[in-house]
């Protein structure tokens, strides 16, 4: 079976993931195009190098509130017509925001490519940014918010975490901001950050899919090369204080059954001292959580059945420091306490026993098949691409991630699980259910 596994990995490398061409803009929008012949379509992508990580106190919220303004016309290309065009020519787009991004996006057949940069070109010098339909969509976004955190007990639990367990700004703050801020936010706000950070030398234009990197190259320079550029973005880095101390916080809110959150303040590939940290935390959340045979759904749910369910989180590709989170929900007929006394001796037991080494290549194979799944899909091969540009390490570094994993032995994860898993640098948030108004 693991001969068989890879030497599928070993086709799909052949088969999809090509050279990524790079070329700069005089304006300084920066164009990477990566060829995949299976398929006539194409995935575009415009990556803005701002998120809600670079807002604020007061206008939480805005980069995600501009995303939503951004399908809302310019002069040229006045409201609906952008969805209503891409759909036309039977391709899809949307957006994202992040902490440390902001990302459009259309899937196209690819002779249709210059419809795509037509389009994106123009509202990144034109948007409207008409006050009426903000006023409009401001509610929408309330709305959202609303649904996807306030009544959303797990979500509220995770977005008061992370405002417990940073006390730096950039990632303190949700994403779609505080509702707070939302109700004080003004078509002003947005029309400064668009003017701040909209701009070609702010921003990645990636293209994957069947396409001749020469050619899109040429269509950049026609569609995107006249814009202008804007005075560059220099942001400072910022760091986490030192834990000094455990910290708590309890949210009180309508819940079916009480979870456990807790976690420590971890290095990404950005700020890590040493290369191997990060892959070695990688290497741990799958250790604990990836699959039936991981040790949280061997160990705590089918084994003690002491949790009905136990997930870990970890982003090792953020801007800054960020977090590596456990959380879990108590079966029946245990509690919080129990769960919690379970999911640590799990962490102590990473820094007391070296991992064997079958189970450390069962996970290192896991990890990089996975990956090599994602990058199956030119989507996802879009995605990584601009991604690592966007947040400073350069697409380069999608190459190097099978290798760092490889690389990563027994001891470094006993040694990183000593380093951050300690009590002092605890933050702990507990989801308590109460009975809804």
């Amino acid at each position: 079976m693991r001969i068989a596994l890879m030497i599928l990995l070993s086709a799909l490398s052949y088969q999809s993931f090509g050279q990524v061409h790079e070329f700069k803009l005089d304006n300084g929008l920066k164009v990477l195009v990566k060829e995949d012949h299976r398929a006539p379509v194409a995935v575009s992508m415009v990556w803005y190098n701002v998120g809600s990580a670079d807002e604020p106190g007061g206008i939480t919220g805005v980069s995600h509130a501009l995303e939503h303004i951004m399908f809302k016309g310019t002069a040229k290309y006045p409201l609906g017509i952008f969805s209503k065009t891409i759909a036309a020519i039977g391709g899809q787009e949307n957006a994202f925001t992040n902490f440390d991004y902001t990302a459009y996006f259309e899937k196209i057949a690819k002779e249709q490519l210059p419809i795509s940069f037509a389009l994106e070109a123009d509202r990144m010098q034109n948007l409207l940014l008409d006050g009426e339909e903000f006023a409009k969509e401001i509610k929408v976004i309330r709305e959202e918010r609303r649904l996807r955190t306030d009544d959303n007990p797990q979500a509220l639990a995770f977005e008061r975490y992370l405002a417990t367990a940073h006390l730096s700004p950039p990632y303190h703050h949700p994403v779609i901001g505080w509702m707070s801020d939302l109700h004080r936010m003004k078509i002003e706000d947005l029309k400064s950050w668009y003017q701040r950070f909209y701009a070609p030398n702010n921003a990645t234009l990636v293209v994957v899919g069947d396409v001749n990197p020469e050619k899109v190259h040429e269509l950049a320079k026609q569609y995107f090369g006249k814009i202008n550029k804007f005075t560059h973005y220099v942001r400072k880095q910022q760091v986490e204080p030192p834990g000094l101390g455990p910290k708590t916080v309890q949210i009180h809110a309508p819940a079916q059954l009480p979870l456990l959150m807790f976690g420590y303040t971890v290095p990404s590939v950005n700020t890590a001292k040493t290369l191997w940290e990060p892959y070695a935390l990688e290497i741990i959340g799958s250790l604990l959580d990836a699959g039936e045979s991981a040790r949280f759904a061997k160990e705590l749910v089918r084994g003690s059945h002491i949790a009905s369910g136990a997930n870990t989180y970890y982003n090792m590709y953020t801007r800054y420091q960020t977090q590596f989170v456990l959380l879990g929900i108590p079966s029946q007929s245990h509690n919080i306490g129990e769960l919690k006394e379970a999911m640590l001796k799990q962490l102590k037991r990473l820094q007391d026993e070296p991992i064997s080494p079958a189970e450390l290549q069962r996970v290192k194979t896991q990890i990089i098949a996975q990956k090599t799944y994602e990058k199956d899909s030119i989507f996802g091969q879009a995605m990584e691409i601009g991604l690592l540009e966007t947040i400073g390490l350069g697409w380069q570094a999608a190459d190097k991630y099978t290798d760092r994993i490889n690389s990563v032995t027994a001891e470094q994860v006993q040694e990183v699980a000593k380093r951050y898993f300690i009590d002092r640098a605890i933050t702990e948030a507990l989801l308590i259910p109460v009975p809804e108004e």
